[in-house]
């Protein structure tokens, strides 16, 4: 089974960004037009956009909406997106705007009813952002003192489509993604994971295809800097994770 690549757009101010780590502090500009960022990413072959408003994950102001809606309507690739989303009007504006599938974080611990409300009639993902197995909330900024598959276990009968899981420690560090800890996920839940955070190469990609814990494995990962730096393409990526194990396009 291949993975499915999320190339991601980051939005903060309006630009599309990277922070390092999780920090807000350690921000990389990318571009200015996020729109015409997910033209490219579609064009080239990927199957999803992923977008992140990081404004309103920080204070759940929908700082970024209209330029979700602006990206969404501009490809004909699905569009996944979070940050922020904390009420059922929040995630309903963004179905609204053509977005396919919401990713709810903070507010999902807080009140899974939340999940369990808008999964009935729409794709919703649950983002896990961890440093280690402590799941943080409000925008990286808070550690929830619940480990992962605890968090995970909340959500087996809530109809949600997927995990996200960003290893907040090598998000945006291009070291290679947290392979132990997505393993032992995929030991602890059904629900389909799709990995972020560390890509850097194509033999990280490789990696991850052949990644499978109790006939289980990985359904997309989520990749920013690497191809914002040109480590490689969107092409090269989606061909690698095409990929029999131990070979690169």
């Amino acid at each position: 089974m291949s993975l499915d690549l999320y190339p991601a757009i980051d939005l903060r101010n309006g630009n599309c960004v990277r922070l390092y780590q999780g920090d807000y502090a350690q921000e990389t500009i990318y571009g200015d037009d996020p729109v015409s960022q997910a033209r490219l990413f579609a064009d080239a072959g990927a199957p999803w956009i992923h977008v992140v408003d990081l404004d309103a994950a920080k204070s759940g102001e929908p700082v970024n909406r209209a330029v979700v809606a602006a990206i969404a309507a501009a490809v004909d690739v699905p569009v996944q997106t979070g940050g922020g989303v904390r009420s059922v009007e929040a995630a309903r504006a963004l179905f609204a705007s053509g977005v396919e599938r919401v990713v709810i974080g903070t507010a999902a611990l807080e009140d899974p009813q939340l999940v369990h409300t808008l999964a009935r009639d729409h794709r919703v993902a649950v983002g896990l952002d961890v440093r280690g197995t402590d799941v943080a909330v409000h925008g990286w900024t808070e550690g929830s003192g619940r480990h992962i598959h605890d968090v995970a276990a909340e959500f087996a009968e809530l109809g949600v489509d997927a995990l996200i899981v960003t290893q907040i420690q090598v998000d945006g560090t291009m070291e290679g993604p947290d392979l132990e800890g997505l393993g032992d996920l995929l030991e602890h839940t059904e629900i389909d994971v799709i990995a972020s955070g560390g890509v850097g190469t194509l033999d990280h990609l490789s990696a991850l295809t052949g990644l499978e814990r109790q006939g289980r494995q990985p359904t997309g990962v989520i990749v920013g800097r690497a191809i914002y730096e040109g480590s490689f393409t969107v092409q090269q990526a989606i061909d690698a994770l095409k990929a029999p194990l131990g070979e690169l396009p």
